[in-house]
Formats: structure tokens, C-alpha cells, sequence
């Protein structure tokens, strides 16, 4: 940071320190020599309230930068100090987001709003990782994401080091070892699980306990609470573990967070056990020496696979490390803040940073609609044209997403790839009718959609299982469809009633290729074993005796040639249709004057979740630019094996025909939390459903339609079909109303 530290001035305003006997507000002010940093750090009188803190550090800032000459580069790490920095003139302004805060325990209710302003203010945005910077990229233009980096040189002390410290020297090994805050952050529960799994083990805790009541931390004679310690001691502790721990809870405070234990431990030696962080799992997931673990049996179970590695899982972590630091970090935000300053230069703009809080909405919109459709994906779409071009309506399309097409947005990424941000989505369909009426607003890409499974000490073989599989399989010959059908009978296993997705894989082609092909990516992608999932499950993917490797077989199989984004953005094209992103139904409703609404978010949601949420599985995408032209041999490869934490792998550039020099590909873990993606078909949540159901067959002027207003797993083809069907039945409606005013009007007229 020396460069921008020693051409502009760069303030780093620490949180204020309180003190009893000071009679006046005071800044400590102290000076980087190395780069140049100014840290000021206010001193303030404990007795102050709220409101004079802030007008107290506005003043001593104020007087700070007035004394100062020269252009400012201003740095946010929190939104909380917009409260007393408003009216600023920085050259660049600089919101380095390490972590959603407003997720924190005890987080000032005004946080939000701030960060919004904040948002709104800012030149560049820097976030502490992938995930954080995946919620957050629609909300600023110029947003980057930077994961947690690591001082190598200082952790790697702990290779070398043998003298313990005092306080951790006698404790028994194997040592199992986590530094950081515990705090809200921290599952309790599996820390005394851990401890109560082997009390031959220390479990070593170095750090402040911050926003718990101690009283509420696990006690066990082999729990050793060493407290805080300074940085600098750090690999010290470091050096005497065997293991090291990151026992996160999985809740919304960790949700987005990028933990930098993880390059910290590796850096000194340590492997690590950690639970499924969505960053953690994404850049170090794939190392021998990081373990992923779920639940608490898993987490002790890892824990014993890591104290048995060998040496030689060091070597991938250490060139994993190799490409991790924070002065390359700081390297390319410096060319980021770099390139925002030279944008204002050319545009000869220095604006003051004067950030109002953002207008409210209108009350009482004046502009009436026909109909408010709630939701802008294909339901959503297909019905507001069909009622703008069809019947003349004026319709309003809200979506809380900040873009057009639901799960089917598709996008260029940093490097010009295509990508499809929810994960793939292959269109095809039997219904002339459903690709007659897409054809009107694109151009299609003949596409036919190819998987490959990837099995142990097999290796890529065809999914859906057909012939090829077979062969390659068992190394057997099997030259027509016949041979193939007596092989999978011979295989079968009768069962007396099928009711479970078990039940249908195992009757039809046996016990091997269902563990094999089935188990695992089942019990990952539902976190049920198929024997407790509906038999619609495995009944989606057929077994084949042929050699037909494609995965689908219908009629019309193709993409949109320039993308699904277009496609919306054609179909929504009408001056009939007004579209508003970014805007949640429940801050709009009341503001907007409709006649009918058409809802095709979750229908749980729409009733308060009266009876109860709804079931759904979630997923998280790990999108990955890679600096080569292929990365597999299809669009995509699924992985079957429960020890892989990702279900599949796809590439898009098989699926647009994009040529371009790199290529983007997208992991697909699921989840429990997130957005709803998969109904978990169980007769107890469909009977959940048709309470809701009734509550929205009895709701006046208002249609569910799509997956989640009806709690259906649909096809896209599906879900076009079931919103061209709603249209027709509104449009007999609307004729019959039409004709009976019709037929009154000529007879009052004679």
C-alpha cells in the first residue's frame, strides 16, 4: 500500500478507545513508517452517549483532514463509520468488505441501511471472498472479490520452532488446536463433541471469548481455554498441534465468511478439519490435507484421518500456498483503486461524498396495472407477454433478484465466458407448441446434452447408464439391445411393492450399478438415503440397452444461440410491460394499484409460512475461469461418490458453442440452506403442501404458477406449458366477460 499511502493520504480510523478519566475527546495519531499508513485512533470520554460519540469523532476527523493537505484516498472496512465521515472529497473511495456484518451477533440495526449508502458512495468494492462477493455482485458495478490471503514467512515459523509456551507445553498430545475469536461463530456442541470423542486428545482453544457468555463454553478436563494471545505468539501455539481445528457452526454469521485459519495452519504445517465454510470448501476442499466434515461424527472421524496423513500431503498444500499473498493481494486491488482513480480523471469529476439516506418509495403508486406478476423467470415472463401481446394488458414483473430470467440467467463472466450463474440449463422439450412459441424470441444452437459419470477405478462412462456403460463396466462384450436387457434382468433384484427411489433402481437393474451409479449422489444431492426418497426420484433417469448416449431424448433439444438472458429480454420487450429487479413483493405490495396478481415465488412464503416452511434442497455453485480451452470431454460429469462433496461438474462452452481461449466451469455442492431449488419429494411434505394449496385455491385474484408456487420439480419446457395453459384459461375468462358485456351493450342500445 506504500505507493497510494505516500501519493495520497491513506487514514486508517481505528474503532475509538473509551476511557473513564479523559475530560476531553483526543486522537492518538501514529504513522506507518514502512508504508506510509496514517492509524488515528479517537480517544473518548466513557461517559459520552451515543449520538455525542458521533458528532465527537465527526469533529476530530473533520479537524484531522482539514490540517492536512493533499488528495485523499478514502478506505471503509465498516459501514458504520459513514455515521461521522459524511462530507468527505476523497479521490477514490474504497469499501473493503471483509464480511456481511449485519449477520453478526448484536449488529447495529442501522448497519443495513449504511452499508446501502455506502454501497452507493463507493468507486470500488473488495469483498473477503468468493461467496460474500457472489451475494453481493449485483448491488456495485466495479465489485471484486478477494479471498483471504496469508504471511507465509511469519506461520511457517511454525515448522521450525520447538520451544512450547508455558501454558500449552504440558498438555498432553495429540493436540488438536484452533486460534481465532469465539463467538457466535464457533459450534459449541461439536467442540465438546470433539473433546468427549477421545479424552486422550487436547483440544487446544487460543483466543478471546467475545459475545458469549464464558458460562456457555464446553467444559472437559481435556478442553484447554489458553485465551487471547498477540499475533506475533501465534505460530508458537501453532507449532505444538497436531491437528488443526476450524469448528465452525454453519448459520448466517457464517454464511459468507473466508476464514484466513485455513492458509494460516496450512502455512505452518498444520492439516486441517473444518466444517463445510462454502470459501473453505471451494479453494481447499480438494486438498489431502484439508478435511470437510459435516456433522460431528464426521468431524471426529476427520480428525482421526488427519492425525494418520503422511508427510507428503504438504507438498500440494504448500503449492496451493505458493500463489497466496498479501502482497499480491494488495497488488491487484491496487490496480482496481488504480483504475477508479483514472476514471475520474478523464471524466474530471471529484464528487463529494455526501451520501443521503435513499429515498423511500412512492406511496400509493398512481399507475395502475391489470396484472402484478410476481417473479421474472419463465412463469413469470411467458405470462406477462402472453397478457400484454395477447390481451392488451399493462402488467408490472417484480423479481428480488437483481436480473431478468430466474435460474435460467445466463451471463459473460470476467473473462467473456457465457456461464449460466444457477448452474446448467439444457432446453428440451416434446411440445411443438412450447418451441414454437420460444422460437418467437430467439434463434436456437442444436444442442444434445452428454453426461459422463465418473466411477472409482473405472473412469468416465456414460450417465444415463446404457450399453457402452456396461461393457466398459464389467469388460464385457455385449453387441445388441438384447444381450444388454438379459444382463440388467440377470442383475435385478425382484421387490414385492416399489415405493421408494431404492425400490426402482434396485428391481430394474440390481444392487452393484445402484450403489455404484445412485447411492452416493443421492444421499448428497437430498441428504436422504433413497430408501427414504419418493420413487419419482431415480424414476427421472431411465437405463438404456442401446448405445444412445444422449441425456435426453426429446424431439426439440437446443439452446438459445445468444444466450437465455436475451431470450427474456425479447419476451419481455412490450411496451405493455414494465419490469422492476431488485424489489421484494412484500415492500412493493402495498404501493402498487393491480387487479390481479399472479405469484410464482414460493407459495409457503406467500401465506408467512402459516403451517410451516416447505422442504427444499439448495445448492451452491463454485465458478471457476480456467486459464486453458477445455476442461472435460462433455458439458457435464457427475460424480457418484459419496466422498466427493460435489455432485457434478459442467462446462459451458460445450453447451453455447462459445470459442474462446479460457474456459468456465461450475461445481455444484448441495446444501440445505439457500435459495429453494428441489421440492424433497416425501408424502409428508406434500401433504404440508396441500394445506397450502387449499389457502391459495381460496385466495381471491390471485394464480400460483411454476415450480415453487406449486411445489413441483418442472422441466423449463414444463414450466412454459403450465404458464401457457394458465394464459388460455385466463383468456376463456376474459372472452366470456367480454361477450356478456357485449350482448348487454347491443340490447341496451336497441
Amino acid at each position: 500500500m506504500s505507493r497510494f499511502a505516500r501519493e495520497r493520504r491513506v487514514i486508517y480510523w481505528e474503532e475509538p478507545i473509551f476511557e473513564a478519566d479523559a475530560a476531553a475527546p483526543s486522537l492518538t495519531v501514529k504513522v506507518c513508517p514502512r508504508s506510509g499508513v496514517v492509524v488515528a485512533t479517537p480517544v473518548l470520554p466513557e461517559r459520552l452517549a451515543e449520538a455525542e460519540r458521533v458528532e465527537a469523532q465527526r469533529t476530530l476527523l473533520d479537524e484531522f483532514i482539514g490540517e492536512t493537505p493533499g488528495e485523499l484516498l478514502a478506505w471503509y472496512y465498516t459501514p458504520m463509520m459513514l455515521k461521522f465521515s459524511r462530507g468527505l472529497s476523497p479521490i477514490c473511495l474504497v469499501y473493503d468488505c471483509m464480511d456481511e456484518l449485519a449477520n453478526f451477533r448484536f449488529a447495529p440495526p442501522e448497519l443495513a441501511s449504511l452499508e446501502r449508502e455506502l454501497l452507493k458512495a463507493a468507486d470500488v468494492v473488495f469483498t473477503g471472498g468468493y461467496s460474500l462477493y457472489e451475494a453481493k455482485r449485483d448491488q456495485h458495478p466495479n465489485i471484486h472479490p478477494f479471498p483471504s490471503s496469508v504471511d507465509r514467512a511469519h506461520f511457517g515459523k511454525a515448522r521450525e520452532i520447538t520451544a512450547e509456551p508455558a501454558d500449552q507445553a504440558g498438555l498432553p498430545r495429540p493436540r488438536l488446536g484452533f486460534f481465532g475469536v469465539v463467538d457466535e461463530r464457533m459450534d459449541l456442541d461439536l467442540l465438546a463433541a470433539i473433546a468427549d470423542a477421545d479424552p486422550a486428545w487436547s483440544v487446544v482453544v487460543v483466543g478471546p471469548v467475545v459475545k458469549i457468555d464464558p458460562a456457555d463454553l464446553p467444559r472437559r478436563p481435556n478442553i484447554h481455554y489458553l485465551g487471547g494471545k498477540s499475533y506475533d505468539e501465534l505460530p508458537c501455539y501453532l507449532a505444538g498441534w497436531d491437528v488443526a481445528l476450524m469448528p465452525f457452526a454453519i448459520n448466517e454469521s457464517t454464511r459468507f465468511i473466508s476464514p484466513t485459519k485455513t492458509p494460516e495452519y496450512l502455512a505452518g504445517g498444520k492439516p486441517v478439519v473444518s466444517t463445510p465454510i462454502v470459501d473453505v470448501v471451494r479453494h481447499y476442499g480438494e486438498l489431502e490435507g484439508v478435511k470437510i466434515a459435516a456433522d460431528a461424527d464426521a468431524f471426529v472421524a476427520a480428525c482421526s484421518e488427519a492425525l494418520a496423513l503422511p508427510p507428503t500431503w504438504l507438498d500440494a498444500a504448500d503449492r496451493t500456498l505458493a500463489a497466496i499473498s498479501w502482497d499480491e493481494t494488495f497488488r491487484q486491488m491496487d490496480e482496481k483503486i488504480s483504475e477508479a482513480v483514472a476514471r475520474k480523471r478523464r471524466a474530471s469529476v471529484t464528487p463529494v461524498l455526501s451520501l443521503p439516506r435513499p429515498a423511500a418509495r412512492p406511496a400509493g403508486r398512481r399507475t395502475p396495472y391489470d396484472y402484478l406478476i410476481v417473479g421474472a423467470g419463465f412463469a413469470g415472463s411467458v405470462l406477462a407477454e402472453r397478457l400484454a401481446a395477447g390481451l392488451g394488458k399493462r402488467v408490472l414483473v417484480i423479481d428480488r433478484r437483481p436480473h431478468i430470467g430466474g435460474n435460467a440467467y445466463d451471463e459473460k463472466d470476467a473473462a467473456g465466458v457465457l456461464m449460466h450463474r444457477y448452474g446448467p440449463h439444457i432446453f428440451h422439450t416434446n411440445s411443438d407448441e412450447i418451441a414454437t412459441y420460444l422460437s418467437r424470441f430467439t434463434k436456437w444452437r442444436p444442442y444434445e446434452h452428454r453426461v459422463l459419470a465418473s466411477i472409482e477405478h473405472v473412469g468416465l462412462v456414460p450417465m444415463p447408464i446404457n450399453r457402452t456403460t456396461l461393457n466398459r463396466l464389467y469388460d464385457m462384450n455385449l453387441t445388441s439391445d438384447a444381450e444388454a436387457e438379459a444382463f440388467l434382468k440377470s442383475r435385478a433384484e425382484p421387490v414385492a411393492q416399489i415405493r421408494t427411489s431404492e425400490d426402482v433402481v434396485v428391481s430394474a437393474i440390481g444392487r452393484d450399478l445402484y450403489e455404484r451409479f445412485f447411492r452416493g449422489y443421492t444421499r448428497k444431492q437430498w441428504a436422504l438415503d433413497p430408501s427414504e426418497l419418493d420413487k419419482s426420484v431415480t424414476a427421472r433417469v431411465p437405463t438404456r440397452v442401446n448405445t444412445d448416449d444422449r441425456y435426453f431424448t426429446d424431439s426439440f433439444q437446443a439452446m438459445p444461440a445468444q444466450g437465455y438472458t436475451r431470450m427474456f429480454q425479447n419476451m419481455l420487450d412490450h411496451p405493455g410491460i414494465t419490469v422492476e429487479t431488485g424489489v421484494d413483493f412484500e415492500d412493493l405490495r402495498s404501493d402498487v394499484i393491480y387487479d390481479q396478481l399472479i405469484f410464482t415465488g414460493p407459495v409457503d412464503e406467500y401465506f408467512a409460512h402459516r403451517y410451516g416452511p416447505l422442504p427444499y434442497r439448495s445448492l451452491f455453485f463454485r465458478h471457476q475461469t480456467l486459464d486453458r480451452e477445455w476442461f472435460q470431454p462433455v458439458g457435464t460429469v457427475n460424480y457418484p461418490d459419496e466422498a466427493t462433496p460435489y455432485t457434478r461438474v459442467s462446462e459451458y462452452k460445450h453447451l453455447t458453442g462459445q470459442s474462446h481461449p479460457k474456459t468456465t466451469v461450475t461445481y455444484e455442492y448441495p446444501q440445505a440452506e439457500g435459495d429453494p431449488y428441489y421440492p424433497i419429494p416425501r408424502p409428508e411434505n406434500q401433504a404440508l403442501f396441500k394445506r397450502y394449496e387449499a389457502l391459495a385455491l381460496a385466495e381471491p385474484n390471485v394464480r400460483f404458477v411454476g415450480r415453487l408456487a406449486t411445489y413441483r420439480y418442472y422441466n423449463m419446457d414444463q414450466v412454459v406449458g403450465q404458464a401457457l395453459a394458465t394464459y388460455r384459461r385466463i383468456a376463456q375468462e376474459e372472452g366470456r366477460t367480454t361477450t356478456a358485456v357485449t350482448a348487454r351493450s347491443a340490447a341496451a342500445a336497441e
